[in-house]
């Protein structure tokens, strides 16, 4: 069978394009490298019949196909298992543009868009293209919508789900679906875009799709602005969801030891704020112009002060300065990396229940584990926090993880059902949260996802082993 499956994908794509020796470790070890995998070969198609012609010929072979986006995926659903016989399919060729409409205010993309092309294609017709993320310069559109990706701007523009019209999908029996539609209203049926939106490849192969596109803004301004408590952020984003309504579209939390953990790996990073419990990070984007904005921004400040929800501010004066306030943001995952493996939870809760949910759960994990260190950060405007636990100072950070990733996860999984929240917010199931899943997901809603499968891809042909 493996000689005359790869003879028939070289036939397809051409003999460069199926990789099979060499360096694969970018394709075969995840972003986090917990995952590596070993793939029969990796196959890189350059158009959607290509992607068919492939799915049909590993059908015909039995092959199970591991789709790929950029790789920066956190749960390991991107990556081949180690059996040697399943095919890595990337759509890194499939990059082109296809058409902007700018009547329309929408754009169509092939999947292996780097998700920063995507934004300078928009903005060079004077548009904005608002998913906005700390891997997008690598990071695909396609992976972006496979995993239904959030962001930093999820509080005006919403994920990745609400910014896609229409879709292209190579199916599980290797058909082309054109589903490229630029309508805002399509009720004729079933919505099959939101199937494959956050499917992660399980279901068939995103390899196109028409996204939404936005004017854009007259004006940003971009601040930092320390706080005692996180009691007091989610008073501050009450304050400046009233005062800035949809001019809102950024509020980033960040601990104390978070960002501390930016000052010790790269202190070349000017901090503006000296260290305070809790900083936040807002941006307001406005239709106006700047002086409108810089007034309702400073309003905005003053009257924070005023109430004591905050204690200092530092307001970007240039867009060097709020580029640089967003790096701080943007370098806590790295560093983290460079800190040593850490037991990541992408979590979501009411806003509301955040600061309580905070302090009993830090303590519960004090308690388990004394001297865990937590590095605790996100998107509190739309209740999503990166909620991780760094091994204490000194401890080896993979010993820590194999003796105490399974307590650590049911104490914050626990915690995080309590307050009705959900313990994947925006990176996914994958592999890594596969089993946890099965625990915490309705038998009905498992049910479902499952019948949809069954239903989609009889032969399990897709990503096997990932989400359900």
């Amino acid at each position: 069978m493996k000689p005359l499956l790869l003879e028939s994908l070289r036939a397809i794509v051409g003999p460069a394009n199926v990789l099979t020796d060499g360096d694969l470790a970018g394709y075969e070890h995840d972003w986090r490298k917990r995952y590596r995998g070993k793939a029969l070969a990796v196959v890189r198609p350059g158009s959607t019949d290509e992607v068919a012609q492939v799915v049909a010929t590993c059908i015909s072979h039995g092959a199970s196909i591991v789709p790929q986006g950029g790789n920066t995926g956190l749960v390991g659903g991107g990556v081949p298992d180690d059996s040697g016989t399943q095919v890595l399919l990337t759509l890194s060729r499939m990059d082109r543009v296809r058409s902007i409409d700018a009547a329309n205010l929408a754009m169509t993309v092939e999947a292996g868009c780097v998700l920063q092309s995507v934004q300078e294609a928009a903005a060079a017709q004077g548009l904005l293209f608002p998913l906005s993320l700390a891997a997008e310069g690598s990071c695909t559109i396609g992976g972006n919508l496979a995993t239904n990706a959030g962001g930093t701007q999820v509080l005006r523009y919403g994920n990745a789900r609400e910014l896609c019209l229409g879709l292209e999908v190579v199916t599980a029996q290797g058909e082309v679906w054109h589903g490229l539609s630029g309508l805002r209203k399509d009720n004729t049926g079933y919505d099959l875009r939101d199937l494959f939106i956050g499917s992660e490849g399980t279901l068939g192969i995103i390899t196109a799709a028409t996204l939404k596109l936005y004017p854009q803004p007259a004006a940003t301004l971009t601040a930092l602005a320390a706080l005692p408590s996180l009691a007091a952020a989610v008073e501050l984003l009450q304050l400046a969801q009233a005062r800035l309504g949809a001019g809102l579209t950024g509020f980033e939390v960040m601990g104390e030891f978070a960002l501390g953990l930016v000052r010790r790996h790269f202190p070349q990073l000017r901090q503006p704020l000296p260290p305070s419990p809790w900083t936040v990070l807002l941006e307001q984007s406005d239709t106006e112009g700047e002086s409108h904005a810089r007034g309702l921004f400073e309003g905005l400040l003053e009257t924070a002060l005023e109430r004591g929800l905050i204690s200092d501010a530092a307001v970007a004066e240039s867009i060097d300065q709020s580029n640089g306030l967003w790096h701080l943001r943007e370098s806590i995952p790295l560093a983290q990396s460079e800190e040593g493996l850490n037991i990541k939870h992408d979590i979501s809760l009411p806003v509301s229940r955040i600061p309580d949910f905070v302090a009993s759960t830090d303590a519960a994990l004090r308690a388990a584990v004394p001297g865990v260190r937590l590095v605790n950060f996100g998107h509190l405007g739309d209740g999503n926090l990166h909620y991780n636990v760094q091994a204490p100072e000194g401890v080896d950070a993979k010993e820590f993880l194999r003796l105490r990733e399974p307590e650590v996860n049911t104490l914050v999984y626990d915690a995080v059902g309590a307050c009705g929240g959900s313990i994947s917010a925006e990176h996914g199931i994958g592999a890594l949260k596969r089993e946890e899943l099965a625990l915490r997901k309705s038998p009905v809603a498992l049910g479902l996802m499952r019948a949809i499968k069954a239903a989609l891809d009889p032969r399990g042909t897709m990503n096997p082993g990932r989400v359900t």
